[in-house]
């Protein structure tokens, strides 16, 4: 026998024993490891690990493409095209090896939790504001739970990860633009799944319905903005019903309860939010994000680091309003829409919404047309707090002062505001960004005249 035939041979040999033998010991082995690891973990969680989140990622593509409703929607899809059932089954498959996450609880847990906890902190000084732990604590432990939250900035994700990380791992839809390698699959191990916004295709959304209506059975624990997008002015947005329709509509009738827990976030400084009110202002959803942009700024704040001249950007802060049971609602509106369990959660979401110093710096200076002098500013903000005896206010320090003052340095350490003649004004040609953050607790004031 040639030697060349004898390698080949023994190379074939190996890689057969190594697939028959070597391979699925070594995957058994990794895998009873893990399974120990969550089983530790699951006990120090106030919502445990759901077998589904854990389940094999070629297992969930499998039953998720060979679901009933997925396969009529394949023959539908055939018949409209003009093409082979075959062709159109592989098109679904495409579509569910997109949309499928592989979750890694070791990288949830041992490296994103890090990085965000560290990431957060280091930019913002977070706060967490209104938590109900005794209602949170009363959810029916069977159920399954849906973060739903404004959405004012991609630092969202890591912050409420970060803040609910003591309670369960979530479940984000993720769209196009973390579709990227090698980011796509570090996002796809952390649970989250790739959604296409923009997609109409009717076998899309199908294989999109019934894996977010699997995973809402399942009882995974998910997050999801109900705005579908980046606030481009500030404030609360129109709503999508994608999502929360998926959630409604294909869950199981007799199955688990949802349970809607309302999220609301504010920031002293959005990093995007000179894009988000130039998008606005086009009259577009295009962000002109480059990559130089975001590498110039990360190196800028690491120089400023280096030279011990960092300082963080403001406050950041979450508060957490009443969950509400979708049974329940059901029960208490047999005759409400989805849209309507959407108004009723965005104004669950609306009333926590936190008061931060910059926004409320930016208010007093919008409604006086741009400029107060340092003592009226502080008076004006003192009144503008007194109106909102209920709202989820953060007043760094406990003095009111304070806060004024801080907020306006933040604004002027940004160029948006500028100090002559003894008036603070806003600058010219910035009034866009700071009524953008003004408007972020505009709608709690429209609803303290509405209530007086």
């Amino acid at each position: 026998m040639p030697l060349w035939a004898l390698v080949v041979l023994v190379g074939f040999a190996g890689v057969t024993f190594a697939s028959h033998f070597l391979f699925p010991s070594v995957r058994w082995f990794f895998r009873r490891r893990l399974e120990r690891a969550v089983a530790r973990l699951n006990e120090r969680l106030e919502r445990p690990i759901q077998p589904f989140k854990l389940a094999r990622r070629y297992d969930m593509i499998q039953r998720l493409i060979y679901d009933p409703s997925v396969l009529r929607a394949v023959t539908e899809h055939a018949r409209a095209e003009g093409i082979p059932e075959n062709v159109a089954f592989e098109r679904a498959r495409r579509y569910a090896r997109e949309i499928v996450p592989s979750f890694s609880a070791n990288l949830y847990f041992g490296f994103a939790i890090r990085v965000a906890k560290v990431l957060s902190q280091s930019l913002y000084r977070v706060r967490l504001g209104h938590f109900d732990e005794t209602a949170f604590r009363r959810i029916d432990p069977e159920a399954t739970i849906v973060f739903v939250m404004n959405h004012r900035s991609n630092m969202d994700y890591v912050l409420v990860t970060w803040l609910a990380a003591e309670r369960s791992a979530l479940s984000y839809a993720v769209g196009e633009w973390a579709r990227v390698w090698p980011l796509s699959r570090m996002i796809r191990a952390m649970g989250a799944y790739f959604i296409r916004r923009r997609s109409r295709g009717e076998l899309y959304r199908r294989v999109l319905a019934r894996y977010v209506g699997m995973a809402t059975d399942g009882g995974v624990t998910q997050a999801m903005f109900p705005e579908g997008g980046l606030s481009l002015d500030g404030g609360l947005q129109p709503l999508k019903l994608g999502l929360l329709k998926y959630i409604v509509e294909e869950r199981s009738p007799d199955g688990r309860d949802v349970v809607f827990v309302p999220v609301a976030l504010n920031y002293d400084r959005v990093f995007e939010d000179r894009l988000l009110v130039a998008a606005g202002e086009s009259g577009g959803r295009r962000f002109p994000a480059r990559i130089s942009v975001i590498a110039g700024f990360v190196l800028g704040q690491v120089w400023l680091l280096l030279r011990g001249r960092y300082h963080r950007h403001g406050y950041a802060a979450v508060s957490f309003g009443a969950p509400l049971s979708l049974r329940e609602f059901q029960r208490s509106e047999p005759m409400s829409e989805v849209r309507g369990l959407a108004r009723a959660l965005m104004a669950r979401i609306g009333a926590v919404v936190p008061v931060l110093p910059v926004p409320l710096v930016a208010r007093a200076l919008t409604e006086a047309g741009g400029a107060l002098d340092r003592e009226t500013l502080e008076a004006r903000v003192g009144a503008m707090i007194a109106v909102l005896p209920h709202a989820h206010i953060h007043l760094p320090r406990d003095d009111l002062g304070y806060a004024a003052r801080f907020g306006l340095q933040v604004l002027r350490k940004r160029g948006l505001v500028e100090e002559h003649d003894r008036q603070m004004r806003i600058v010219v040609g910035q009034e866009a960004m700071v009524a953008y953050y003004a408007r972020s607790i505009a709608h709690l004031f429209a609803a303290a005249a509405k209530n007086r």
